[in-house]
């Protein structure tokens, strides 16, 4: 495992430190679950992005195939 060094400020220190205790682990255990938590975070914005984008990319042929088969249930002999 690398390590690290890390500046934070007094005041979120002092909270990592009081909710570490809480929960009972160590402070490098809960600033560790932190950035996991993060790193989750951001992946799935990330990936809910890429959809977004790609959803853009094919609505309008979507559109036109939704069209398609509305016109086919109303005429099915068409």
């Amino acid at each position: 495992m690398e390590s690290i060094s890390l500046k934070l400020p007094q005041e979120l220190l002092e909270t990592s430190d009081r909710c570490a205790r809480a929960l009972g682990i160590p402070r490098a255990e809960y600033i560790r679950r932190a950035v996991e938590r993060m790193n989750r975070e951001t992946e799935a914005r990330t990936r809910a992005g890429r959809i977004a984008a790609a959803s853009r990319k094919v609505r309008k042929e979507s559109m036109r195939v939704n069209a398609e088969f509305a016109r086919i249930e109303r005429e099915p002999d068409a």
